[in-house]
């Protein structure tokens, strides 16, 4: 298997520690992503390493016993030693105060610390869960419910374990995973995960079930909002997303994987030593380990190998593994990292090769500019609220985060539009089919399109001379008026005369003033469409010389230097009665730069008569 078909990989940089053994115990505190490793119950040193830290905490402490859990609190501020099973130590002396006291037979519990929601089992079956939520030094209790546990033989009593039971927070909800080893239902073999929403307020909800269709071991990670379930009997990996269409019963949504089972990408355990030894080759590691221990969301660890690792997603080989264009857009715009990914899929679905039909270009138009026109409006709302001052009243007003998701115009004609133009080897009417496709959606969105979406349509008909379809998307009004367009539109006048005309109509309907257009013209070194313009408009007598001059030395082209020189030689000549320029038009430079480029006797000569 390619390195491109593996779509989950372990972080190349993980936190190292000593291994697990006899005289080294190894604890992880889930609160603070700390690996703790004991040394004879702490009495030869306590090293504690995290994801972020540069540097370990390294102490020490009396052995007064085995360790059966040590944890820091937040910031690393107080340190907690559990020896016994009622007993919790703090090595400093510190005042403890009881806040609030509540009476349930525990058989276990789980605490998801992103979210600050502890979950009790109680009942026999273990199999009703009570939720606390703790904020602000205060401890509120949350409606408890029921996990529904499959059919057992009559032999067997049937119980919740934790070890089937995760916590996770999901697109910015907190969920329970439960991984129920046999369906409900008889017709169904295999395994599931059954999603019950646990919101702030209200009843906890079963709202999704996700089919794995295996037995076995299994552990869950929650990765950029994926679902992640490992199966050791295989050693691959499958990857759900609760937010891609599934089916819906009428009470909860199935949802089966997004791709084909595929391991972990295999990883490379580097030599640790000096240079002499380094030069080993890295051992590889043992994937799917029976020594492997899942936290959530995102973090697995070998404790006998001594690593720390999170697990990442690689949405590259997802491309290939996803035919369905729609769906694939779907997927990608909910991940973190998406953009260049979704970039690459639009120019691919372009390339001669892997060439989409337009429905399907149409699509994933739409599903970018629909992600698009959200953050616009956000962003629009956002304004207002500033404006009317809301922010003073609101404090929970904030700006609205620009995602990777948000692909706008300059992203998609920089990076995808701008590059297929250029291929010879496409239709031209494919290509202008497609360009047309994006302005279509962005017109369906209501977004306003840029001129230089624009300028890419009109300069691909200009060099196909499609002009009666250049003539026919003005005239439709398929191409929206803009300075910029009617400024393009005259320098075309040379290949495609009507467009003269076309342009003048364009700038009247945009009420332009007259002396604005040669601006705009002269600043895109359109000089000879800046003073066809103004002869057009009959103002070129009143024009003045050395700006057109500058404009043309500017180009570089010295024959259009000469054209625009002799132009003005032969306006002075019929206005004054000889060809040469008055001090007060200041053009001394222009006279000077003429002579050395053509010689004196190129000057026009005065015409008597």
């Amino acid at each position: 298997m390619g390195e491109e078909d593996y779509y989950l990989e372990l972080c190349e940089r993980p936190v190292q520690f000593e291994k697990a053994n006899p005289v080294n115990c190894v604890f992880f505190d889930e609160a603070n992503k700390q690996v703790f490793a004991v040394r004879s119950g702490g009495a030869t040193g306590v090293v504690v390493k995290g994801p972020d830290d540069r540097s370990p905490i390294s102490f020490r402490m009396d052995d007064k016993g085995e360790v059966k859990c040590i944890k820091f609190s937040l910031e690393n501020k107080i340190l907690a030693v559990q020896r016994t099973s009622k007993t919790v130590v703090l090595p400093e002396k510190r005042s403890l105060k009881l806040l609030k006291s509540h009476n349930l037979n525990v058989n276990w519990y789980m605490y998801c610390p992103e979210s600050a929601v502890i979950l009790l089992s109680t009942t026999v079956l273990e199999n009703v869960l009570q939720p606390f939520h703790f904020r602000a030094g205060t401890m509120s209790k949350l409606p408890k419910f029921e996990i529904e546990l499959p059919a057992a033989p009559k032999s067997t009593k049937p119980s919740l374990s934790e070890r089937d039971i995760a916590m996770a927070t999901i697109y910015g909800q907190l969920y329970v995973l439960f991984l129920r080893h046999h369906s409900r239902t008889s017709n169904s073999t295999g395994a599931e995960v059954v999603l019950y929403h646990l919101p702030r307020e209200g009843a906890c909800k079963k709202m999704h079930i996700l089919k794995l269709n295996r037995t076995g071991k299994f552990a869950l990670n929650v990765v950029d909002n994926l679902v992640v379930v490992h199966h050791q009997d295989t050693e691959t990996s499958v990857i759900f997303d609760i937010k891609l269409r599934g089916e819906f019963d009428g009470s909860v949504t199935f949802h089966h994987p997004v791709l084909p089972a595929r391991s972990i990408q295999p990883y490379q355990i580097p030599i640790a030593g000096p240079a002499a030894v380094t030069s080993q080759s890295p051992v590889p590691c043992k994937l799917y380990s029976s020594s492997w221990i899942v936290f959530q969301p995102d973090i697995i660890i070998s404790a006998s190998q001594g690593y720390l690792w999170n697990l990442q997603v690689k949405l590259e080989p997802i491309v290939n593994l996803l035919p369905d264009k729609g769906r694939l857009m779907d997927f990608l715009l909910q991940r973190k990292e998406c953009k260049m990914v979704i970039l690459s899929v639009c120019s691919q679905m372009l390339s001669e090769s892997d060439r989409a039909s337009l429905p399907v270009i149409a699509t994933v138009f739409d599903k970018l500019n629909h992600e698009y026109k959200k953050y616009l409006d956000a962003e629009q709302s956002y304004a207002m609220a500033m404006e009317a001052g809301q922010s003073r009243s609101s404090p929970l007003l904030k700006r609205p985060v620009r995602t990777q998701a948000v692909l706008d115009q300059s992203d998609v004609y920089t990076h995808v539009l701008s590059a297929f133009v250029e291929k010879k080897e496409m239709p031209h009417k494919f290509v202008i089919a497609v360009l047309m496709e994006y302005i279509r959606s962005l017109n369906q969105f209501q977004i306003a399109v840029q001129h230089y979406l624009h300028e890419l349509v009109i300069k691909t008909l200009v060099q196909h001379n499609l002009f009666y379809m250049l003539h026919q998307f003005l005239q439709y009004h398929v191409l929206s008026d803009s300075k910029p367009l009617a400024c393009l539109l005259l320098s075309l006048e040379s290949f495609y005369p009507p467009a003269h005309q076309l342009s003048l109509d364009m700038l009247k309907r945009l009420s332009t003033a007259n002396d604005e257009i040669v601006e705009v013209l002269l600043s895109k070194h359109q000089v000879l469409a800046a003073l066809r313009f103004i002869r057009g408009i009959g103002g070129h007598d009143n024009i003045s010389a050395r700006k057109f001059l500058d404009a043309a030395k500017q180009t570089e082209d010295n024959m259009l230097f000469y054209t625009i020189f002799r132009f003005f030689e032969q306006r002075n000549q019929r206005l004054r009665g000889s060809p040469s320029f008055t001090p007060g038009e200041h053009c001394e430079e222009h006279v000077a730069f003429f002579k050395q480029i053509f010689g004196d006797q190129a000057l026009m000569r005065p015409t008597t008569f």
